[in-house]
């Protein structure tokens, strides 16, 4: 099974850049104290070979670094070295972590950029959420007036913008994305269908979806299905997929897996099988763009 997998995260605690990780909290994602471990380049293509799937590149994502300059230090020097090395290359990109509400956002973006050329990406998570226990940020970056102007810094550098938010936030993000056309912006993890206790929190997720996906600059990750679903299964993922393929099309959306913070719920096989069997009565060209052909295209990534 061939995939590229545009939604990992490596890090090394021994850089003492994730101290999150080192001293974890309750959180949405439920007791995440077995990922507390290094998880590098080496480790996601070991689970990939082990379990039969053919990964044929990667994006890695920040992840919520202390200090991301030296984050993107950090995997450009794991990435340079395995092709220096490997006889089967892994084509590798980037999305990296930049505040742009910071008055120095475009410096930081130079500063990225002038480490590595496999940047492709800027996240900045934006999840706020009533309920302490789902709430990220705590702050509403989509109201703050430079954050909105310096958006713009994304397409002078011709970069793309991760964005995770939930549900009640997308009707902002649908019109920072008409403001934008010429943003590609990537919606992570399917959306983040968080309020799970009734109707109301389907319908602002479905019509949240519908309203982004009506502006063509906007594509979606389906991916972190198990960091909010513990108990997942394929009768639980089967909606969310395909209500979110209906709303953009095969065309804009591509898997991802979320790992390892996927991980703590499901095996790397079992995410991309999962996926696979959601797919079994798809076309041939239908499963090549959701499953590589999307993600080589919106993120660059060469061929092997």
């Amino acid at each position: 099974m061939q995939v590229i997998d545009p939604h990992v995260h490596l890090w090394s605690l021994a850089s003492g850049n994730y101290p999150w990780l080192e001293h974890p909290v309750p959180s949405l994602m439920g007791d995440y104290s077995p990922m507390a471990h290094d998880f590098t380049l080496t480790d996601l293509r070991r689970l990939a070979m082990e379990e039969g799937i053919d990964l044929l590149g990667m994006v890695n994502v920040e992840a919520n670094p202390a200090d991301p300059l030296q984050e993107t230090a950090w995997l450009a020097e794991q990435m340079d070295g395995a092709e220096s090395c490997d006889e089967r290359l892994l084509p590798s990109a980037l999305s990296v972590y930049v505040d742009l509400s910071a008055a120095d956002a475009g410096e930081k973006i130079q500063a990225h950029l002038a480490i590595t050329p496999r940047i492709r990406g800027v996240r900045q998570t934006l999840n706020v959420h009533q309920d302490p226990l789902f709430d990220y940020v705590g702050y509403h970056f989509m109201r703050d007036v430079i954050w909105r102007q310096q958006l713009a810094l994304l397409e002078k550098y011709g970069l793309l913008f991760e964005l995770q938010l939930y549900p009640n936030q997308m009707t902002e993000a649908a019109e920072i994305a008409r403001q934008h056309p010429d943003l590609l912006i990537v919606i992570n993890h399917a959306g983040m269908y968080v309020d799970r206790g009734g109707p109301r929190g389907w319908r602002e997720w479905r019509d949240g979806l519908r309203a982004l996906a009506r502006h063509a600059n906007v594509v979606i990750k389906l991916s972190g299905f198990a960091m909010l679903d513990h108990a997942w299964s394929l009768n639980s993922l089967r909606p969310l997929v395909f209500e979110a393929i209906d709303a953009f099309g095969v065309g804009r959306c591509m898997f991802a897996s979320n790992f390892p913070v996927d991980g703590l719920y499901a095996s790397y096989g079992r995410v991309w099988e999962a996926y696979a069997q959601l797919l079994k009565d798809a076309s041939a060209q239908e499963r090549s763009q959701l499953f590589v052909d999307n993600a080589r295209r919106y993120y660059h990534i060469k061929e092997g």
